[in-house]
């Protein structure tokens, strides 16, 4: 029995570091966030853009994994921006807590064409615990080994790096995260050193020949894990809509399948959003399509947010891709 427990907690441990600074990416990014997946969106569009999300997974299952994040970027020059990223984890016994500090520069490719390059950079500084103290004697494991003493703590830096280009409508983004190898921590021998992973994200803003201020957005989201090389793509699709003064509203949905296993969905969900007023607000649901559906009632995403202090740039690679952003930006089309 005690080394069933042990193993048993060996294995938790091992699971929940193997997801140390490698928190999934759900739909928050397709709530007008961008910044969410890359350092390089920062300081394109608005001047200063503000998300929060509160993600809920899996409801009805007793300790599933629960997010709050907090996205900022706003751009210092006409042609640089800065951002920063918070978010608190709870997964179980597990808790984990980052901040990010984002640095972007954007370049013009080709002014007449509307190509722009931008490249990004952040630091990141993530901590990562255990919390022992809720380790409670159960009727299935009667005895809690008693091994496990002190504080299960530690903290790591690293650093994503990621390029982002733009033609027109189009846009590409790829990125690099948690360069560096992570320290292993002496409390588990099952810790992966390596978390460097990468995320590909692809669209093509199309507008209504009838209507200018209606908008199509197909977009592909794509992550790889470098270690073992585990991954998973999302297909997306947005409507979106604005009125005179640039209030919009958006209509969506979500399919992510495991790459191993092509097009089979692991998830699917609508969602929606609203912007009045520079006020901002998004819903998103998930269904995960697999023997814990049965379980729960799915994955819940709410974005709110806030625009403001805009201001014009003289050089279009600030510009954003939307009906929107170009309007406020007093470029015609």
């Amino acid at each position: 029995m005690k080394k069933l427990i042990l193993y048993s907690l060996f294995f938790v441990f091992s699971y929940s570091y193997a997801q140390e600074l490698n928190l999934p990416v759900w739909t928050q990014y397709l709530a007008d966030n961008d910044f969410v997946i890359s350092p390089t969106y920062a300081g394109i569009g608005d001047n200063l853009k503000i998300r929060a999300n509160g993600l809920t997974q899996w409801v009805g299952i007793k300790g599933a994994p629960d997010n709050q994040s907090l996205y900022a970027d706003f751009r210092i020059s006409n042609r640089s921006g800065i951002g920063l990223s918070m978010y608190n984890d709870k997964n179980g016994n597990t808790r984990q807590k980052g901040i990010k500090f984002s640095f972007a520069h954007h370049i013009i490719l080709d002014y007449k064409s509307k190509q722009y390059l931008s490249f990004g950079l952040s630091y990141n500084i993530n901590s990562f615990r255990i919390e022992i103290e809720n380790f409670q004697p159960t009727e299935e494991i009667p005895i809690v080994d008693p091994s496990i003493t002190d504080d299960r703590a530690i903290s790591n830096n690293n650093f994503d790096v990621g390029l982002l280009y733009r033609y027109n409508r189009f846009y590409l983004s790829f990125n690099a995260n948690n360069f560096l190898n992570k320290d292993i921590d002496d409390f588990s021998g099952f810790e992966p050193s390596k978390l460097l992973n990468y995320q590909l994200y692809t669209g093509y803003v199309i507008t209504n020949k009838n209507n200018k201020k209606v908008e199509y957005e197909p977009s592909i989201f794509y992550q790889m894990f470098n270690s073992d090389k585990r991954s998973s793509t999302d297909i997306n699709f947005k409507y979106r809509k604005y009125n005179r003064y640039g209030d919009y509203y958006w209509i969506g949905g979500s399919y992510r399948f495991l790459n191993d296993q092509l097009l089979k969905p692991l998830n699917v969900g609508p969602m929606a959003g609203i912007m009045k007023n520079k006020l901002y607000f998004a819903y998103s649901y998930q269904l995960t399509i697999n023997d814990l559906s049965g379980f729960n009632s799915g994955t819940h995403v709410i974005t709110i947010g806030l625009d403001f202090l805009q201001g014009i740039s003289d050089c279009p690679c600030t510009k954003g891709t939307s009906w929107r952003k170009y309007k406020n930006n007093g470029v015609n089309r």
